[in-house]
C-alpha cells in the first residue's frame, strides 16, 4: 500500500543529485577578475592574447591566480580588488596604445571560484543583483547634435528627390552643419522651392538670400521640430538599450533617463561586463551609398588625387579604400530584422537584412536606376565607418530581402546581426562613466536575508519536529530539498536573485511547509477515525493532494500575473515565487512521501506512527452505559 517503485526512487535520486551539483557552485564564491576582448569585428582575442596579457602581467609584478582563454575573451583572476585594478591598468597600456582607437575592451569583471568539474558540467552561481552583490554602472551621453545633423541629412535627401518630382531645377543641395542649402537661379524656381518646403517639409523654417547672379535658400530646422528630435532621439536610444540588453539576456536591468541628454543603465549580477561594454558602446548603424565610379574618384582611391566634392573615403576591411557619395540612400531606420546566416552560393558567413515598406522601395528604385553600378554597404561603429560589401547591382532587387557578406567570421556576423537588429541608435552615445559596484555595500543585505531564510528554515523545521515528532522531522527534510531544488533551478536559470528575491524564498518555504502541515493533519484525522496506521498514511497523502493542488495553483497564478505585468524587484520576486511553488510541489508530496513510504511502507504489521499527540473526541457516558 504505502510502497514506492524503484524507478520513483529513481527520480528522487537522480533530483537530489542535480539539485546538489547545481547548488554547490554558490558557495564557492567569487574571485574579482580582468576580462580582455575584442574591441572590434576584425579584432581575434586568441592564444597570442593570452600571451601578451601574460607578459603585460609579468613586466608589472603580478602574479594572476590563473589566466583562461574562453571563445571570446581571456580572464585574469586575482585575490583582491587592488591587484584586480593594478592588473586592468598594466593590461591596458600593453594592448591599447592608442586610447581613441581601441582594438580591445578591458574591463573589470567577477568570475567563479567553482572547481573545473563544476565548470565543464556548466555549473554556475546565481547571478546577485546591484542589491546584494553588485554589477555594472554606465552612464552614457547622447551627441543630440548628431541627431540634428543626421536628421537634417535625412531631410536634405528627401528634399532633393521632392523637387525633382516636381520638375524644379536648381544648381545644387548641400548640408552645411545642420542647415540646408538649395541654389536656384531665378525667382521663380525660388518661390516654387519655398512652397514645396512650406507645403510637404513643416519642420523646416527658410531664409533667402541673394548669391551673385543665384539665389541661396537656406532651410533650417525649428525650434520646436529640434526639440522633438532630440527628445525622440533619446527615446528611441533607450528603446534600443533595452534590446540590445534582452539580446544579451541580462535580466533586472535599470535604464534611466539623466537630465536632457543622459542615460544611466545598471546591469546587475552581470558576468560577461566587457561584452556588455562593447555591446552598448558601440553605435553600430547601417548605411547604404552609391560608389562614386567616376575618374577623379579612381584618382583618389588609388592615392593620386583629392576626394571629390560631395564624396568621403572610406575602407574595406582588405583596406582597400572606396570613394563613396555622401548621399545616404537608406539608413538601419528602414531595417526590420537582421539574421545571422551564410551566402547559398559561397557559402560564406553573411547577415541577411529585412527592409521596411518604405526602406524596400527605394531600394527596388535605385537598383533598377543602376544596373552595372556599385553600391556600397557601410556598418558605423563607434564614430568610424567600414565598407561591408562593395558589390556591383547586376538587376534590380525587390521583395526588401537584401544580404550583405564580406570577409567575416560566423561570430563576426552574429554580432553585426545583433546590433542591427537590436535597432538603430537614432544618435551616438559615449560611455563618459563606468564603474563596478563591488560587494561591500550589499554584504550586509546579504547577511539579514542569509540569516532570515536559515532561521526561518531552523525554527520551521524544530517547531514541526516538537509538534509532529518523526513525520516533522520528515517534513523537515522535505523543506530542506525543496530550498536546494529551487537554489538549483535559479543556479541553473541563470537568474538574478535581488533582496526581494531573498524574501520570495523565505516565503516559498513557509509555503511549502502548508502542505506538510495539511498531509500531517489529515493522516491524524484518518487515525483518529480509527484507520489503520498504513490505510492513515495512504489515505492522508490521497485526501490531501487536492487541497495542496488547488491552493497551489491558485498561488501560481498570482505568482505568474506578477511576473507578466511587473517589473524590476516586483519580478524578480515573482521568478522566485513561481519557481518556488513548483519545487515546493514535488518536495512536500513526492519527496516526503517517499521518505515516510522508506520508513513505514515494509512494515506489514505497523501499529502506531509518530506523527505526535492524536486527539480523540472523549466517549459519550450514555452509549457506553448502554453497551
Amino acid at each position: 500500500m504505502n510502497r514506492y517503485p524503484a524507478w520513483k526512487y529513481a527520480i528522487i535520486l537522480v533530483a537530489l543529485l542535480v539539485g546538489a551539483i547545481y547548488t554547490l557552485p554558490n558557495f564557492f564564491g567569487e574571485a574579482p577578475a580582468v576580462q580582455v576582448s575584442a574591441g572590434k569585428a576584425t579584432i581575434k582575442v586568441d592564444s597570442t592574447t593570452q600571451t601578451r596579457v601574460e607578459q603585460a602581467l609579468a613586466a608589472a609584478g603580478i602574479q594572476p591566480d590563473a589566466v583562461s582563454l574562453d571563445a571570446n575573451s581571456v580572464k585574469v583572476r586575482v585575490q583582491s580588488t587592488d591587484i584586480q585594478l593594478k592588473a586592468k591598468d598594466a593590461i591596458q597600456k600593453a594592448l591599447i596604445p592608442d586610447a581613441s582607437d581601441p582594438s580591445y575592451v578591458v574591463a573589470l569583471n567577477l568570475v567563479s571560484r567553482s572547481p573545473k568539474w563544476l565548470s565543464a558540467l556548466r555549473a554556475a552561481p546565481m547571478y546577485l543583483g546591484l542589491d546584494l552583490r553588485g554589477g555594472v554602472h554606465f552612464m552614457l551621453q547622447v551627441d543630440m547634435q548628431a541627431a540634428l545633423s543626421k536628421k537634417a541629412e535625412s531631410l536634405a535627401g528627401d528634399l532633393r528627390t521632392m523637387l525633382r518630382e516636381k520638375g524644379i531645377r536648381h544648381s545644387g543641395i548641400s548640408r552645411n552643419g545642420q542647415a540646408i542649402e538649395v541654389r536656384l537661379r531665378d525667382t521663380q524656381t525660388l518661390e516654387a522651392a519655398k512652397a514645396v518646403i512650406v507645403d510637404q517639409f513643416p519642420d523646416l523654417q527658410t531664409v533667402e538670400a541673394p548669391e551673385g547672379t543665384e539665389y541661396k535658400l537656406t532651410a533650417t530646422i525649428k525650434a520646436v521640430a529640434a526639440r522633438r528630435i532630440q527628445e525622440q532621439a533619446l527615446r528611441q536610444n533607450m528603446v534600443t538599450l533595452h534590446n540590445r540588453i534582452n539580446e544579451l539576456g541580462v535580466a533586472e536591468p535599470v535604464i534611466q533617463q539623466q537630465g536632457l541628454d543622459r542615460i544611466v543603465v545598471q546591469l546587475p549580477g552581470v558576468q560577461d561586463t566587457a561584452k556588455a561594454k562593447d555591446i552598448l558602446g558601440r553605435t553600430a548603424t547601417l548605411e547604404v551609398r552609391m560608389v562614386d565610379e567616376s575618374a577623379e574618384a579612381r584618382a583618389a582611391e588609388l592615392g593620386t588625387g583629392p576626394v571629390p566634392f560631395g564624396d568621403e573615403r572610406y575602407l574595406e576591411r582588405s583596406g582597400q579604400p572606396v570613394i563613396v557619395k555622401k548621399q545616404v540612400i537608406l539608413t538601419g531606420d528602414n531595417l526590420t530584422d537582421a539574421q545571422p546566416g551564410f551566402d547559398s552560393q559561397t557559402q560564406e558567413a553573411a547577415v541577411h537584412l529585412t527592409l521596411d515598406a518604405k526602406g524596400s522601395r527605394i531600394f527596388k528604385d535605385i537598383t533598377r536606376e543602376s544596373v552595372g553600378k556599385r553600391m556600397a554597404i557601410l556598418l558605423f561603429e563607434k564614430g568610424k565607418g567600414e565598407v561591408v560589401t562593395a558589390p556591383v547591382i547586376r538587376s534590380e532587387i525587390g521583395g526588401g530581402r537584401v544580404q550583405i557578406s564580406g570577409r567575416m567570421t560566423t561570430t563576426e556576423a552574429n554580432d553585426t546581426a545583433l546590433l542591427l537588429r537590436a535597432g538603430s541608435l537614432a544618435a551616438p552615445m559615449e560611455i563618459i562613466e563606468e564603474f563596478t559596484i563591488g560587494p561591500t555595500l550589499g554584504a550586509e543585505n546579504i547577511t539579514k536575508g542569509f540569516h532570515s531564510v536559515a532561521w526561518g528554515f531552523a525554527v520551521i523545521c524544530a517547531f514541526m519536529a516538537v509538534y509532529y515528532m518523526l513525520f516533522g522531522l520528515f517534513s523537515g527534510v522535505a523543506l530542506a530539498v525543496n530550498l536546494l531544488l529551487l537554489v538549483a533551478v535559479l543556479s541553473m536559470l541563470q537568474a538574478t536573485l535581488t533582496l526581494p528575491g531573498m524574501a520570495a524564498m523565505a516565503l516559498a518555504l513557509g509555503m511549502a511547509i502548508d502542505s506538510n502541515v495539511l498531509i500531517n493533519e489529515r493522516v491524524r484525522e484518518e487515525l483518529r477515525n480509527g484507520a489503520s496506521a498504513q490505510a492513515a498514511i495512504n489515505a492522508g497523502y490521497d485526501r490531501a493532494w487536492g487541497t495542496i493542488f488547488d491552493s497551489n495553483i491558485t498561488t501560481l497564478i498570482a505568482g505568474i500575473a506578477l511576473l507578466a505585468f511587473g517589473s524590476g524587484p516586483v519580478r524578480g520576486f515573482a521568478v522566485v515565487h513561481v519557481i518556488g511553488i513548483l519545487t515546493s510541489m514535488f518536495s512536500a508530496v513526492f519527496f516526503s512521501r517517499g521518505l515516510v513510504n522508506l520508513w513505514y511502507g515494509r512494515q506489514k504489521k505497523l501499529k502506531t506512527v509518530s506523527i505526535g499527540t492524536v486527539w480523540r473526541p472523549p466517549a459519550d457516558p450514555a452509549i457506553t452505559k448502554a453497551e
